[in-house]
């Protein structure tokens, strides 16, 4: 199961967002193969609509540079790449296939929309995985817009309680949207969390929510 395939939103705000990530199989091709994800993430790093890095051994590229990254990447590593346009999505996996890397890459995102990049890249889809939702006591979940902004980062370290002072900080004008946007990106520390996206969530939520004054 993948910690990127749980992310909630609209068809329209995940059209944004889209995470590639590789890894090995412990037992099989795990040895040695710090090489070919370092190789993964330069590929990946060259796009402009890049806008996040990470590595779970290193963490997310608003915690460390993307230099650091790639230079810690070690065999049992899982690197990830965050995406906001599908033809780009496209073009890495063409260029990841024409690497011939030897490991696993994983593409989160709206199944058909993934399936299409995979297509334009000439790659065969070899297994779909779906988000059946969340069970159990739902009303301890915060409410759906905050949840959009926390399940981009799938070990949940990102706190509702964040997003709320984000929303409030951006109203008050104590920052902009874009810093509060990658604020909450430094909690992810695997770097699959979504800044970009965060910020536009925020400014729709800036301008519907309010807050008592103390």
């Amino acid at each position: 199961m993948s910690h990127t395939l749980h992310r909630r939103g609209t068809e329209e705000n995940l059209q944004q967002d889209y995470v590639v990530f590789a890894m090995t199989a412990k037992g099989f091709n795990e040895v040695n193969s710090k090489h070919a994800l370092k190789d993964f993430l330069r590929i990946l790093a060259k796009y402009d609509n890049t806008v996040n890095l990470g590595d779970m051994k290193t963490g997310g590229q608003y915690l460390v540079s993307r230099e650091q990254i790639i230079e810690n990447v070690q065999d049992t590593s899982i690197v990830h790449a965050v995406f906001t346009d599908r033809e780009q999505v496209k073009a890495a996996l063409k260029e990841l296939k024409e690497a011939e890397l030897g490991v696993s890459v994983i593409v989160s995102g709206i199944v058909e929309h993934v399936q299409e990049a995979c297509q334009g890249a000439g790659i065969d889809r070899h297994t779909v995985e779906y988000s059946v939702g969340i069970r159990g006591k739902l009303a301890k979940l915060p409410e759906d817009e905050i949840l959009e902004i926390t399940t981009m980062c799938g070990h949940g370290m990102v706190s509702q309680h964040l997003v709320r002072q984000m929303v409030l900080d951006v109203k008050r004008g104590r920052r902009s949207s874009k810093e509060a946007g990658e604020l909450l990106a430094t909690p992810c520390v695997c770097g699959v969390f979504n800044p970009r996206r965060a910020q536009a969530l925020l400014d729709e939520l800036v301008e519907l929510w309010c807050f008592d004054e103390i």
